[in-house]
């Protein structure tokens, strides 16, 4: 009790830094827990994402993702693996949620993603765990894959605020969301870490189940997102708390579409948008399915995209170099 009390009386102190999220406003005036409200109610017939399944998830009907409205977790825990200006000293406080909407054929957590590993959870759990990541001094609340969950999300994060959650929220998506349900996550989300995965709508039909209109539904969600929490900049203790972040993950034979997606970044967004470009692509799951993706990425083609990078005056990159 003493240690809720505390929390509610500070505004997320870390390392001599203070931040105050914007959700601690929505829910203290009602309306984050009515933004969750409606959310939910988008599942009687579930167009929460870009498939728009229509299907009634309110009465056990699943669509492409296979969720329900019953929420599930895969695990929670600090994680010490993601970008360094968001894992801080007691890193960030991942949330991993079961299911996916876009459906990669080279996934690395496909068991999750695919197969739908994880546990039921209610409300009250998603809270508990929030809060608990929170006691073990992590920098922030990390929901990844939070796109068919966002109702839950929200109302998961009202309750917990209720109790004294003060830390950021990173939304960890795959970057395909829909610009409409991004309006009611404004000013909700304080980090959103954003994959920007394909810029040939062929590609990503083919490589993620028919999402042929990944490129161009990412591309406004990017700026969306940028002009809700602008550009990312670690605080003097090398801390993000508010920004966007975004993901590109270098793939074989430029399958990702890598060049032009440096060159559409640093003509949309500011020169100083922190991009992660990524070197950790591996076949995985149905990968070897594909020939021209079933191997690692050279060495000299993830440089190429760097170099590409600079020469677009991209400023805040963060490689593997």
């Amino acid at each position: 009790m003493e240690y809720l009390l505390q929390c509610t009386i500070f505004i997320c102190r870390m390392n001599g830094v203070s931040y105050r999220p914007g959700y601690v406003t929505l829910h203290r005036s009602g309306e984050l827990r009515k933004r969750g409200g409606a959310l939910w109610n988008t599942m009687g017939e579930c167009q929460l994402c870009p498939r728009e399944c229509k299907v009634t998830r309110l009465e056990g009907e699943t669509g492409f993702c296979q969720a329900t409205s019953a929420l599930k977790v895969a695990s929670f825990s600090p994680h010490f693996g993601e970008e360094r200006p968001l894992v801080g000293v007691g890193g960030s406080g991942t949330i991993f949620l079961s299911h996916c909407n876009l459906g990669c054929v080279f996934c690395q957590n496909w068991d999750i993603s695919h197969q739908g590993a994880g546990l039921a959870c209610t409300i009250e759990d998603l809270a508990h765990m929030m809060l608990e990541l929170q006691a073990r001094s992590c920098s922030n609340i990390n929901v990844v894959t939070p796109t068919h969950y966002s109702p839950h999300v929200l109302l998961g994060l009202d309750l917990a605020a209720s109790r004294g959650l003060r830390l950021p929220l990173v939304y960890n998506t795959s970057g395909w969301e829909r610009p409409d349900i991004l309006e009611v996550l404004d000013g909700v989300v304080d980090i959103y870490l954003a994959d920007f995965k394909y810029t040939d709508p062929l590609l990503a039909s083919k490589y993620s189940a028919e999402a042929e209109n990944y490129p161009i539904l990412t591309k406004a969600a990017l700026m969306e997102m940028n002009r809700q929490v602008g550009v990312a900049a670690p605080e003097l203790n090398g801390v993000i708390f508010r920004g966007l972040i975004i993901r590109h993950l270098v793939m074989p034979g430029n399958v990702s579409g890598s060049l032009e997606a440096m060159r559409w970044i640093a003509a949309h967004l500011p020169a100083d948008t922190y991009v992660n470009i990524m070197l950790q692509y591996r076949p995985a799951f149905r990968a070897h399915l594909y020939p021209e993706i079933n191997r690692p990425v050279s060495r000299q083609e993830y440089i190429q995209v760097v170099e590409e990078a600079r020469r677009c005056g991209l400023t805040h990159l963060d490689v593997d170099l």
